[in-house]
């Protein structure tokens, strides 16, 4: 595979655009022209690109939620819950695992039995095999603009079908959509795929569609620690904007430390901004996204909404142009609607309480913004310096070198060497640096950071500390300190 960080010609384009629409029956359906007309008529107000926009001009940050079941009809009633109930104002179709992996057989058997049963026996929605007929129904039968999320390593006809159904915005990317969900897809192959999934939006755009696109910043949603998040989120901005996507959201999931995680967040804008002026992006409108936390959740409900609430404090004070919701129900597993609407609900209360606010700058944010942007720099220059200039290339070279290390992915085409821990204010530190190429500066920071948690636990600095803070916030703590 010759890949390259170069936007795909139509002749290259189209002839795989055809292998994709005719790998599944659904994929005949799909006609590019008629789908530019249908999609011209999508209202702004549930267009994700106009409503992002609109939201990023006011200060406003949105609330979405995660949802997904097998059955069209309950998955309409599902989201008009959360709308009217909850109060979302971005809507979220799930996708399913099978679809995830492009196993759409399995999917046929799942929605026959899903059927049968009445209730979903699916993890979300497979919308490649419900098609165009079946998504439009979606889209118009709810009254705010539809996202598809999901984990896909190829989503490539998913792209299609979702985007000729009205769905405005695709979550994912080659890196946050294949090392952290797949073990034995090439970055390779998932670049090359998310390339043409970007293509697609762009060729919208130049049509005169505004679609979404978002890179999930959360990962493996375990630890990640800030500079390793913001550096796949730049890449996928970078490689999305190459390919004409003009509204790119790039995201992050909260790590516990308010200070560390609006900085985070205020880096992550900042420095994707400047990488796309430097390439000569200068056309994109870019948002943020904050996920709440994405790790273990204590099973009492009542502690579950405390840290839903500091998810949100932290989307407010960041200024994110919108939030992820978690629910209630996060340790028990698939939530109910009333759950999924009650965590909307404290979350969009908490974001009232707050409107307007922002984290004043301090010398302790300024200095953790300035650690953020430093660490993410080193990354993205070496790179850069791997692929000689060329994003895609580099960016292979960088994980098989293991200059990025996605901490706990399943992927073999990830080093899995680097190891985060906290400091001993709850911030998430590099433990291990491998071969992550820091400054000689930066590692001593990290260094002494963790050494002083050390000395005030009275341990040495390990790997046990890594182990004790993945079961802390479970356990109602943000660090895990030993009993």
């Amino acid at each position: 595979m010759n890949l390259i960080n170069k936007k795909l010609c139509d002749e290259e384009f189209f002839k795989t655009r055809n292998e994709v629409l005719e790998s599944w029956s659904t994929g005949k359906e799909v006609n590019l022209h008629e789908s530019i007309e249908y999609l011209k008529k999508v209202p702004n107000y549930k267009n994700f690109s106009f409503v992002l926009k609109k939201a990023k001009k006011e200060g406003v940050t949105l609330v979405q939620p995660r949802a997904g079941v097998a059955l069209i009809d309950k998955q309409i009633e599902l989201l008009n819950f959360l709308s009217k109930e909850g109060g979302a104002d971005l809507l979220p179709t799930t996708i399913d695992s099978y679809t995830r992996q492009n196993r759409y057989r399995e999917c046929e058997v799942g929605i026959n039995e899903s059927t049968k049963e009445n209730r979903s026996l699916l993890n979300g929605l497979p919308a490649v095999n419900y098609g165009i007929k079946g998504c439009r129904k979606i889209y118009e039968n709810v009254d705010k603009p539809v996202q598809a999320r999901h984990g896909t390593p190829d989503s490539r006809l998913l792209a299609e079908i979702i985007h000729a159904s009205g769905w405005t915005s695709n979550e994912g990317g080659s890196i946050s959509y294949n090392i952290p969900y797949a073990k034995n897809v090439s970055l390779e192959k998932s670049i090359a795929d998310w390339q043409y999934c970007d293509r697609l939006v762009g060729f919208y755009e130049e049509n005169g569609i505004e679609l979404n696109r978002e890179p999930f910043g959360a990962l493996t949603g375990t630890l990640v620690p800030p500079s390793t998040s913001n550096a796949c989120m730049i890449i996928e901005a970078l490689l999305a904007a190459e390919q004409g996507v003009k509204n790119i959201t790039v995201g992050y999931g909260q790590c516990g430390n308010l200070i560390q995680d609006v900085a985070a967040m205020r880096a992550l804008e900042e420095q994707t901004k400047e990488y796309l002026n430097k390439y000569g992006y200068n056309d994109v409108l870019l948002t943020t996204v904050l996920h709440q936390w994405m790790g273990g959740f204590p099973a009492d409900e009542a502690k579950a909404y405390g840290i839903i609430s500091l998810g949100s404090t932290v989307a407010s004070l960041s200024g994110a142009t919108k939030v992820i919701v978690k629910t209630p129900h996060e340790a028990i597993g698939i939530p109910t609607m009333e759950a999924n609407a009650n965590g909307i609900k404290a979350t969009k209360m908490t974001l009232n309480m707050l409107s307007g606010q922002r984290m004043a700058m301090s010398k302790e944010l300024e200095f953790e913004i300035n650690i953020i942007k430093a660490e993410t720099k080193c990354i993205m220059d070496k790179i850069f310096e791997l692929g000689k200039g060329d994003l895609a290339v580099g960016t292979v070279k960088g994980f098989e070198g293991g200059i990025i290390d996605i901490p706990f992915a399943p992927s073999k085409y990830n080093s899995g060497k680097m190891m985060p821990a906290r400091d001993n204010y709850g911030a998430i530190r590099y433990l291990f640096t491998a071969n992550i190429p820091f400054s000689k500066d930066l590692l001593d920071f990290n260094k002494a950071k963790l050494e002083e948690r050390a000395k005030h636990e009275k341990r040495t600095v390990s790997f046990k500390m890594t182990v004790d803070d993945i079961y802390a916030v479970s356990k109602g703590k943000l660090i895990g300190r030993p009993n």
